[in-house]
């Protein structure tokens, strides 16, 4: 195999994701719709991180919304608003389960690209987490390695 047939790239853009109402929301279509270059990529991974503390991504069944419904409910189970615990309070009972629940989904994502597609499992689409009740414009930062 000739080396020189491949060209080794990097990029790397920050895309921005619409305001959404707090719960579980298929944002795929955005990242494809805002990262055309996925396309000129025969063989990589996109490398996606949110630049926020209250929001965060993970990728799940994308077929059936009741998924994204139960996802939202069992969260809100294991970080409650109004605890008495909390200290970090100021800025409403949303604040600190938001921070608890994008610390335990996590911050990024990679995800394979295969011949100019994502190459995600047939059931699979890439989630924003949003965990506030009043979000703002999400930043992501998307970063391809590839060839």
């Amino acid at each position: 195999m000739d080396a020189k047939r491949f060209i080794k790239m990097w990029f790397q853009k920050t895309i921005t994701l619409s305001p959404r109402s707090r719960g579980f929301h298929i944002i795929t279509p955005d990242v494809i719709n805002q990262i055309s270059e996925i396309e000129k990529i025969k063989t990589g991974i996109l490398h996606l991180f949110i630049k926020h503390t209250s929001a965060s991504l993970t990728i799940n069944e994308d077929a059936d919304p009741t998924v994204r419904t139960d996802f939202e409910s069992h969260f809100n189970m294991l970080a409650p608003e109004n605890q008495s615990y909390y200290q970090h309070t100021f800025e409403g009972p949303d604040d600190m389960p938001a921070h608890l629940k994008a610390s335990l989904l996590g911050s990024s994502l990679s995800i394979p690209i295969s011949d100019g597609k994502l190459n995600l499992g047939t059931w699979q689409g890439i989630y924003l987490c949003e965990h506030r009740d009043r979000s703002s414009a999400r930043k992501v930062v998307a970063t391809i390695q590839g060839e």
